[in-house]
């Protein structure tokens, strides 16, 4: 057996030859032509392959050439006559087409657009030699609907005028009868309309009548202070204050709630509950758990569970896990 042709299919390769033969029989591009930026099929010459920039100038294909044409004849615009602002189809010059001002002193917009200034300035009756401005009699307060600028101590239009005239007439202040803190219709005097205080007074009468009310259903005054000192602030035995009083605090509930509960606790100032409580420490009842004197540590219970599963453990303290 031939080492080198050990696993070779000689039969696959024939095959492969014939196929990659095939293949470049049907590519118009060899070794000899190839296909690159300067290859007659890549350069604009008149046919439909190439579009590259040609020896004489011209760019895409047969067809993207003509189309170019065509559009070109359609375009009145060109090297020759080129659109920007000095082009005549851009000034305003009489017709449809330009809108630029050509001179300082020429005219802008199209023919539509001049036609319809002439015929928006002629309805203004404001222009050069009578510009609207706050010196102008249709901007002056002068009894007239136009105006609405001061005039001869008059402001706003007629209109305005009759209008301010008829709410000062129903109006009781004037420059005569100032509203102010001092005027009587501010201050607290007997009637409805003055809050402001006066004499002591503070508010309209009704205000008056309404604290004089409330101040008689309340039993704490100037003379009897609501404050920590107050009886009725003092847990002295009845249901309003709670405040310490004599060593009491709370009312008389409270304190009888407090008294219950106190006499239902099995520790007081005698028994205190602490880690020295029989009842805090693992004496062999189910109430403490604490470490005792004999070195035990839990309830009755606890202890029993513990001993059960130490039991059932086959290690211990003689036979540590692991044990090799």
């Amino acid at each position: 057996m031939d080492p080198e042709n050990y696993g070779v299919n000689r039969e696959l390769d024939v095959v492969a030859d014939q196929q990659r033969l095939a293949l470049l029989s049907r590519n118009s591009y060899n070794y000899k032509d190839e296909y690159s930026s300067s290859n007659k099929n890549a350069i604009s010459d008149g046919d439909e392959k190439g579009k590259g920039e040609g020896d004489t100038g011209t760019i895409g294909s047969h067809t993207d050439i003509q189309t170019r044409i065509d559009n070109t004849v359609k375009n009145l615009y060109g090297p020759t006559f080129q659109y920007g602002v000095t082009n005549p189809n851009a000034l305003s010059d009489g017709d449809i087409k330009g809108k630029g001002q050509a001179t300082d002193e020429g005219s802008i917009g199209s023919s539509i657009d001049i036609q319809e200034r002439i015929a928006l300035i002629a309805k203004n009756i404001y222009n050069d030699y009578f510009q609207y401005g706050v010196t102008n009699p249709n901007a002056l307060s002068d009894g007239d609907e136009k105006g609405k600028g001061e005039e001869g101590l008059s402001i706003g239009s007629r209109t305005d005028i009759q209008e301010r005239i008829k709410l000062l007439a129903k109006n009781i202040y004037n420059q005569n009868f100032h509203y102010d803190a001092q005027n009587p219709n501010a201050l607290s005097n007997g009637d409805e309309k003055g809050k402001g205080e006066l004499n002591s007074n503070i508010g309209s009468r009704t205000d008056i009548n309404e604290r004089i009310a409330l101040l008689a259903k309340n039993i704490y005054n100037e003379f009897f202070h609501y404050d920590a000192q107050n009886p009725n602030a003092l847990a002295n035995g009845d249901e309003k204050g709670k405040g310490e009083f004599n060593n009491n605090v709370g009312s008389k509930t409270d304190i009888n709630e407090r008294t219950t509960l106190i006499a239902k606790n099995t520790y007081n100032p005698q028994f205190h509950y602490d880690a020295q409580n029989p009842n805090a420490v693992s004496d062999g009842d189910e109430k403490g758990r604490g470490e005792g004197t004999t070195g035990t540590i839990g309830t009755k219970i606890d202890i029993i569970e513990r001993t059960d599963l130490i039991g059932r453990n086959t290690y211990n303290d003689n036979k540590r896990y692991p044990d090799f």
